[in-house]
This record gives structure tokens, sequence and C-alpha cells, in this order.
């Protein structure tokens, strides 16, 4: 069981102490020793993910390390990379930032997909092609030019 940081070395714990009250208001937030100790990890390896920019747990007034549950579900994919797949730290770092990339990217997706659903009445009535005088990007002659037979030809030889 991880041991929750309250900002005091000792202290009433009661259901209406301050600390308490505090705490149930702040998300929970665990101690290098806890996070190591659950873990089965150094303290030193948490320091040295954090010095490699891998980790980034807050710290209190006292500049104590507090990890929140995402680092420590950062720190879950940190160590199954390395643990059970053999990533160095270099690769690790790599896919990290591919999966923020990845996660910011679907959410991207999600906010114009919602906008889409949201103005499907605007866009219902664009069934026609365009005028030549509104600019389309692609001259609509081209989309309605007939395959080359050269490519016609390559295109049936690779599909046998």
């Amino acid at each position: 069981m991880l041991a929750l940081y309250s900002g005091k070395k000792s202290g009433d714990r009661s259901p209406h102490s301050k600390v308490h009250l505090l705490m149930k208001k702040r998300a929970k937030t665990f101690t290098i020793s806890a996070v190591a100790e659950q873990f089965e990890l150094h303290p030193q390896t948490l320091r040295m993910y954090e010095r490699e920019g891998l980790l980034k747990p807050s710290r209190s007034e006292g500049n104590t390390r507090l990890y929140t549950d995402t680092d420590l579900e950062r720190l879950e994919i940190i160590l199954s990379l390395t643990r059970d797949l053999g990533v160095n730290l270099a690769g690790v770092e790599i896919i990290l930032n591919m999966r923020e990339k990845m996660d910011s990217m679907q959410r991207e997706f999600e906010r114009f997909f919602e906008y889409l659903q949201s103005h499907v009445e605007e866009f219902s009535h664009f069934t026609e092609a365009p005028p030549p005088e509104a600019g389309a990007l692609v001259p609509i002659s081209r989309l309605q030019r007939p395959v080359p037979a050269k490519r016609r030809a390559a295109s049936s030889k690779s599909s046998r």
C-alpha cells in the first residue's frame, strides 16, 4: 500500500482534521520512498528517470517529490518497456513522446469529428461539384479524366 503525503510529518487524520480535508480536495500524491517500495525500485532510479525527463513529479513546499496517479501510470509504462521489452531509456523517451503526440492527435480528431457532427446540416448541401469560379484546389476536369492506358495496364498486372 502506498503512503499518502499529507504535507506534515505527523498529524491528526481524523475525518474532520484539516489534513484529511485537504487530502480529499487534492489529488492523491505519493512520496518517492513509497513509490520506490511499491515498484521495487531504488529511489535513485526514480531520480534518474526525473533527470532524464521521463517522469516529472510535482514538489511540495519543502521540495519533496510528489508522485500522482498519472505519474504512477507513466512509471508503469516505463517499467514495462524497460523490464519486459528491453527498451533502453532513449527508446523509452521516443515511445513516450510518440504516445503523447498520438493522444494529442486523437483529441484533435475527436474535436474535429464533433465539429463535423454539429455542423452536418451546413455541409449536407455540398453534394454537387463546385463551379469552376469557386476556385477548387484540384480542377474537376482532372478528376473526371480517364486513367491512362499505361497506368491501367500496370495496375491490372499488379492485381493478378
